[in-house]
């Protein structure tokens, strides 16, 4: 996972030496010289680490770095100091710092230092996406147990080969659980003992993408100051699950089928090829026959992934599931977030399974786990439910789209006064657009709101009003 790291020091040439020095990491590098800067780049960007200057910080320091732990990334703060100072640095981790670095270490000390916490938020992040799916997912096929014959369907096929170790193609709308599948797969399959390597191919930069997934030996580029495992390598005996496929870049695509084919990898810089023993389980949201059509993936690449092609059906076509995944889902959240919540009103479980639910899965885990939190009873009512939600009447076939959403006037909506019933039709557009172009932007904040022309900041405040979170979009 790449660490996103803004970079707040004064000077010009103190935030290119620390960039120089974070290269070799394949942090994605943002920068601010100020106070303000450094306010503006926190509101644009998911960030995860900062790196700041001593002279930016107040005084007192705490609040500052108290506002940049509360951004929604939770961000570490590393402070970059002009003098040793043992009361000044003990203050400041006492404040929420996760490290005090003097400027005048040699170049190699500091880098060092630098990846070493890049490293460490780097796995936090991993073991936090770890924690979030072994509490969500439990990876056994058990949990896709179904009332819905399209979803029977589905698993039996899946069912079928669980048990060998070709490649598969999984493909399904945002948020259906494809990742999710994958792991069931591999927790039920002849490799459960080997390890599971997820990579969302999507999110890799196309000058670290070969490196990640294929390794590189010492001196192979610039700050390849060490040999590094490649994902392959680190998936030899299990499953690699890659999963934006779609997303990798045609020239890599070449490694990729030889790699396949031939049961090995080559590193970056190496002339020896490794044996793997790896199988391949892909996923992508996209149409991979359109992208073969018009030359944008590879026919032969595609072939060879889609041995087998699993299509995950999306929630709006397993309405009958709906009301056990509820219910599932709040006695899950019940033990973790310590709510006393026991049950869904009749009247709320049925706008439920009314409703299209265009971020499938995360979207339903998402809505129970936010009328949890609002629950002032033992029960979930229509008043807990998001608005475009409750108060919405949609018909089984009715599909998710903005149209409809903007211009159909829910019979429930009649029954109230005016003013309320154009406020909660309001909300009901507002959180289905809003719904829309982060499913688009697949979670990206920036990406949402220069499509919705307003700021960061508004982004994330609607976000909370109608309890939506990006995560649900990158599935």
């Amino acid at each position: 996972m790449l660490v996103r790291t803004l970079v707040a020091l004064r000077r010009v040439e103190q935030r290119r030496r620390i960039e120089r020095l974070l290269a070799p990491t394949g942090a994605v590098v943002l920068h601010a010289r100020d106070q303000r800067g450094l306010s503006i780049e926190l509101e644009r960007a998911d960030v995860d680490l900062v790196i700041c200057g001593i002279a930016l910080l107040p005084d007192p320091p705490e609040p500052l770095i108290t506002s940049i732990r509360a951004q929604p990334e939770h961000p570490e703060v590393v402070v970059i100091s002009e003098r040793e100072d043992a009361v000044e640095r003990a203050r400041l981790i006492a404040a929420g710092c996760m490290a005090v670095l003097h400027e005048a270490l040699p170049d190699v000390s500091l880098a060092e230092a630098l990846h070493s916490l890049a490293a460490r938020r780097r796995e936090a992040q991993i073991q936090s996406r770890r924690d979030d799916l072994a509490a969500l997912d439990s990876s056994r096929l058990t949990d896709f147990v179904s009332d819905s014959p399209a979803m029977r369907e589905f698993m039996a096929v899946v069912r079928r080969v669980v048990d060998t170790h070709s490649a598969l193609l999984v493909l399904g709308e945002t948020g259906v659980g494809k990742e999710r599948l994958a792991r069931a797969i591999h927790a039920e399959g002849p490799r459960s003992a080997g390890p599971f390597v997820a990579v969302n191919c999507g999110a890799l930069p196309e000058g670290l993408c070969e490196s990640e997934l294929f390794g590189h030996e010492q001196g192979a580029f610039t700050g390849a100051t060490r040999s590094q495992k490649g994902l392959f390598e680190l998936a030899h005996g299990g499953t690699l699950f890659l999963d934006e496929i779609g997303d990798v870049p045609l020239h890599l695509q070449v490694k990729l089928l030889r790699s396949f084919e031939e049961r090995s990898v080559r590193r970056v810089g190496s002339e020896r090829t490794l044996p793997i023993d790896v199988r391949v389980i892909a996923a992508t949201n996209r149409h991979l026959e359109a992208d073969v059509a018009a030359k944008q993936f590879r026919a032969d690449l595609y072939y060879r992934l889609a041995v087998v092609t699993l299509v995950v059906p999306p929630l709006r076509e397993r309405r009958v599931d709906i009301g056990v995944l509820a219910r599932n889902y709040v006695n899950h959240f019940r033990t973790h977030i310590g709510r006393p919540v026991t049950s869904v009103a009749p009247e709320a479980m049925e706008q439920l399974a009314a409703y299209a639910w265009p971020g499938n899965l995360r979207e339903l885990i998402n809505v129970i786990e936010r009328a949890m939190l609002l629950a002032t009873t033992d029960t979930i009512t229509l008043a807990e439910l998001p608005p475009s939600i409750a108060y919405a009447a949609r018909s089984e076939n009715e599909a998710a789209t903005i149209d409809d959403d903007a211009t159909r006037t829910p019979t429930s909506l009649t029954e109230l006064p005016l003013r309320q019933a154009r406020r909660q039709a309001g909300d009901a557009f507002e959180r289905a657009y809003l719904t829309e172009l982060l499913r688009r932007a697949k979670g990206r904040i920036v990406e949402t709101a220069r499509m919705a022309s307003v700021d960061v900041r508004t982004i994330h405040g609607l976000m909370r009003k109608h309890g939506l979170r990006k995560e649900a979009f990158r599935a």
